[in-house]
Order: structure tokens, then C-alpha cells, then sequence
């Protein structure tokens, strides 16, 4: 599937904001970094994570070594300067209101077309909650079998689970696996709800032993 010319990112403006950028994301939020071996170095992939904070899509991008590609509110692509930072930055806009189909709808396109694009299963924030007390949505589960994509759990971390300045973040990348070693191959409602909650189960496995 061919990109949408409106969709393209810069590669090598990219690189310039990784290498500036990332850094002063790791160290604002002290981010240990395990398991970057596990990182795909090519083809489709979904990176899913626990959602604490706004910050929890600077701290992934800040932890991948591939560009991620995330949706933002089309508002901010219609401001001047900050439309085309971002968009190196490999965001795309979702309009009010219809945001879930539309993402899901792009994010399929961007699958197809081999990227790496970051998903928080949670669907929304939730600052200070166990993730194990969340429920995931299934929409995750419908894009990976749809698409064959990679899923690489990434859990992030911190004390009593909120995101603070200059306070340890741990960011832990857990093995890829694909949607059919997990046992979804009908691609029906009720098997994505259980897929869902497999899949974000590979991220709560991760957390240190002290919040069990």
C-alpha cells in the first residue's frame, strides 16, 4: 500500500529530532531502558504500552530505536512550525469525534505499509491506577490479526504510577509475538476481547514484583 503524499514523514529531519530530543526525554525522565534487543529492526509492528501520562508518547519514542508513528488532534496540524514538527516526528491527525475508526483506519494503512506505530491499549490515561485494575480495549487485537503485524509489549513504569520530572521511569521491551501464536485466527468480537486482555497481560508480566 502506497503512503499518502499528505502522510509522508522526513527521515532525516527525524534523525535530527531523535538525536536531539531523545536524549533530553531520557534524562528529564531518568528512563532506564530494558530489553532493546527485543526491538524488530524492520517490518510492521505495533508497540503497545500501559497509558499514565501525556508524556507516556515522548518516553516511547525516547525508548525505540525505530521512528514510532501516533495520532494527534488534527487541531494541531493547523498550526504553522508545529504541524510540520510533528509530523517529522511521525504523528498524524484524527478528527473529533470519529477519532477511534479513523485511527484504527490509518493505523492499518501505516501497518500495511511496514512502519512501527505506538498504541496504548488502555485507550486513555490513567495516572496513579495499576494497569492491572484497567481494562483494555479489543481494537488492538483486530489490527494485529488484520494486518500480521508484530506485537512488541512495552511496559512503562514508575513509583505509585505516575509520570514525574526527575523521577525514575523504568521502560521495560518485552519479546514480539504475533497475533496467531496467541490463538486469534476467527477474527470475531468475542475472541478479540480475550485477545485484548492476552496481549495487555504481556505488559502488567512485566512489572516489578513490588506492585504484585
Amino acid at each position: 500500500m502506497k503512503k499518502n503524499r499528505k502522510d509522508k514523514t522526513n527521515p532525516k529531519m527525524y534523525a535530527v529530532l531523535y538525536a536531539l530530543f531523545s536524549r533530553i526525554v531520557r534524562i528529564v525522565h531518568r528512563i532506564k531502558i530494558e530489553g532493546s534487543e527485543n526491538e524488530p529492526e524492520s517490518g510492521a509492528v505495533i508497540a503497545f504500552a500501559n497509558h499514565m501520562s501525556n508524556f507516556d508518547v515522548l518516553i516511547l519514542a525516547a525508548s525505540l530505536r525505530r521512528q514510532v508513528r501516533f495520532f494527534a488532534k488534527a487541531e494541531l496540524f493547523k498550526i504553522p512550525l508545529l504541524s510540520g514538527l510533528i509530523r517529522a516526528l511521525g504523528a498524524f491527525p484524527v478528527e473529533r469525534g470519529k477519532g477511534d475508526v479513523a485511527a484504527i483506519k490509518h493505523t492499518i494503512s501505516l501497518l500495511d505499509s511496514g512502519e512501527l506505530v505506538g498504541f496504548f491499549p488502555q485507550g486513555t490515561r490513567h495516572p496513579g491506577r495499576d494497569p492491572r485494575d484497567t481494562e483494555p480495549r479489543h481494537g488492538i487485537a483486530m489490527i494485529a490479526q488484520r494486518t500480521g503485524a508484530k506485537l512488541l509489549p512495552v511496559c512503562i513504569e514508575t513509583k505509585n504510577f505516575k509520570i514525574r520530572l526527575f523521577k525514575r521511569t523504568y521502560v521495560r521491551i518485552g519479546k514480539p509475538f504475533t497475533a496467531e501464536e496467541i490463538g486469534l485466527t476467527e477474527g470475531n468480537p468475542a475472541e478479540y476481547r480475550k485477545a485484548a486482555g492476552i496481549i495487555f497481560g504481556k505488559i502488567t508480566g512485566m512489572l516489578e514484583a513490588e506492585h504484585k
